[in-house]
């Protein structure tokens, strides 16, 4: 049994949450200066060269990339041989949260309530997803998802014989439709399988594969590659001002799912991609 503090969690947590307010992370980069590159609109290119300036800025500076720091939202993979002392898992990835939107001086957005709307002064409680792995190690993902592409993400409960093509057609359009008010660029995060929250969880958990990197299923990669042509082809263009490049990529996981269902999630993803992998 590998025993882990809790307190080296919250630690953890607080500078990733900090660093990936800040700091854009090497892909991220990448794919905005190859979409710089493949950008035909002068609009566009504009566009561009202002959100690689002002990643640039923002890192100098530790200055937040976008001054909506997002939702945190936190995957964990958990060892069956791992056992967290002191604060609960929960309590020690909330104090993280806390400590590090107070350090980094990044904007509180949560609310206690959906209809009093009473800020929680700090941006708890966050979303956590665990999953039970074997083995001792302790796996965190953190993503802070800001509200403009979290409010433009969709799913569809659609018929299996939809088919293919029916995704294809769900996905492309909805996107296409919601594109412009995701600060795009945008990567889109697609789950396709399992139930209706199943299909959701795996479209947001998409997002943190290395942008652009393709599912390592043929099959599914070449799906990848379609949905992004189809966007591509709407002309929405980075910022919504028109141009070649409305999306950096799109990546897609499936799940087993029930011979009556298609559960379709679609999580978007905006310019200010924020995230960080921690291993303990």
């Amino acid at each position: 049994m590998r025993v882990i503090d809790s307190e080296t969690i919250s630690e953890v947590v607080a500078d990733a949450a900090v660093e990936a307010c800040c700091k854009l992370g090497p892909d991220m980069l990448e794919a905005l200066r190859r979409a710089r590159d493949e950008e035909r609109s002068p609009i566009g290119n504009e566009v561009l060269d202002t959100l690689l300036e002002n990643a640039l800025i923002a890192e100098r500076e530790m200055a937040p990339i976008c001054q909506d720091t997002g939702v945190a939202v936190v995957f964990v993979e958990m060892g069956d041989e791992v056992r967290v002392q002191g604060a609960s898992l929960a309590e020690a990835i909330d104090e993280g949260v806390r400590q590090g939107y107070s350090r980094g001086n990044l904007r509180k957005s949560i609310v206690s309530d959906p209809f009093d709307r009473v800020n929680t002064g700090d941006n708890t409680p966050c979303v956590i997803h665990v999953e039970l792995r074997q083995g001792d190690e302790l796996t965190i993902d953190f993503l802070a998802k800001g509200g403009g592409c979290e409010n433009a993400s969709f799913v569809g409960m659609l018929d299996p014989d939809d088919g293919r093509q029916g995704v294809l057609e769900f996905v492309v359009d909805g996107v296409v439709r919601r594109a412009p008010n995701s600060c795009p660029p945008v990567i889109v995060g697609v789950g396709i399988g399992g139930t209706m929250e199943k299909a959701a969880i795996i479209a947001k958990k998409s997002l943190l594969r290395p942008v652009g990197q393709p599912h390592t299923d043929t099959n599914t990669a070449a799906l990848e590659q379609e949905l992004l042509d189809g966007i591509s082809r709407s002309g929405v263009g980075p910022a919504g001002f028109g141009g070649t490049v409305t999306a950096l990529a799109v990546h897609v996981e499936t799940h087993p799912c029930h011979i009556a269902s298609l559960p379709v999630a679609v999580n978007l993803e905006c310019h200010a991609h924020r995230h960080r992998h921690i291993t303990l």
